[in-house]
């Protein structure tokens, strides 16, 4: 591959089966860019856990991509000073945005700045230490969440909803990622889900958990007929509450269970990626 050849390795190469598994390194860092904060920890690979408390700093307002870039390397080099740092030399750097991301490149600005759409990450944070790769948040949730979480063993197809100021969706088959599904953007009872189906709509609108609970079902009974899946996770903060609205999501074909890693779950995903990434690319080179 090229060095000035940005695109991430073929999916294909990193299912969980894949012998580029056992090449990881045994931690990475992964950075989970949100609305309100930005979040970063450093990962074992091993287990799917951080490995010491997470270092979060507020989102820059405006959030635009040098701000943003800024704050990255804020958080970066306050993991890399901590003594169980990966060293730089293998050094992955997993960084995650509430936008689709295609080759390292953010194309679209739902609930974020709209001076991202167009932005090459890799050209952004290249005076950053380590091989840096980036993904859509609700991507590397649903990759942590099938490898070491609520949908970990499973061969058949998952989906991953996180619940928050949007919905987000992540869907992988057979443990490999298939990136930006993006059908919280799907119309729904004749408005965008995202508008009634998130954990934000929720609060606006004072909505009994019960209520609530309905909702989602009817949500996912409408994606079930676009992308049948095995098991849907419910993630993002709102699966911590998850007995209060679940029991209320019934009569779906697939599976229906919360998440395990919840917040962690954009951390953990995006140093994973990152370590998948590198590692692929050095086979392939």
């Amino acid at each position: 591959m090229p060095e000035s050849d940005n695109r991430a390795p073929a999916a294909e190469a990193l299912g969980p089966r894949s012998r580029i598994l056992d090449n990881l390194p045994k931690r990475a860092i992964g950075i989970d860019v949100g609305g309100t904060g930005i979040k970063g920890g450093i990962v074992n690979l091993r287990k799917g856990k951080l490995v010491g408390d997470r270092f979060r700093v507020p989102t820059p307002k405006p959030a635009t991509p040098e701000a943003v870039a800024g704050v990255i390397g804020t958080i970066l080099e306050e993991l890399l000073s901590r003594a169980k740092a990966p060293a730089e030399d293998q050094l992955a750097v997993g960084v995650t945005f509430p936008a689709i991301v295609i080759d390292n490149v953010v194309l679209s600005a739902a609930n974020i700045d709209d001076s991202w759409i167009e932005c090459d990450t890799s050209e952004l944070l290249a005076d950053l230490p380590g091989r840096i790769s980036t993904l859509n948040d609700a991507d590397a949730a649903g990759l942590a969440e099938v490898r070491y979480g609520a949908g970990a063993g499973r061969t058949d197809t998952v989906m991953t909803v996180t619940l928050g100021t949007g919905v987000g969706t992540a869907l992988v088959h057979d443990g490999v990622l298939v990136p930006n599904s993006e059908l919280g953007h799907l119309e729904f009872e004749g408005v965008v889900a995202e508008t009634k189906v998130s954990a934000a709509a929720r609060e606006r609108a004072d909505q009994p958990w019960p209520e609530y609970g309905d909702v989602l079902r009817r949500y996912l009974s409408h994606v079930e007929r676009i992308q049948p899946v095995g098991q849907f996770i419910i993630g993002g903060g709102v699966s911590k509450r998850s007995d209060d609205f679940l029991p209320y999501v019934t009569g779906l074909r697939a599976e229906v269970v919360p998440a395990t890693l919840v917040n962690n779950a954009g951390i953990v995903g995006a140093a994973l990626y990152a370590a998948e990434q590198a590692a692929a690319a050095e086979a392939n080179s």
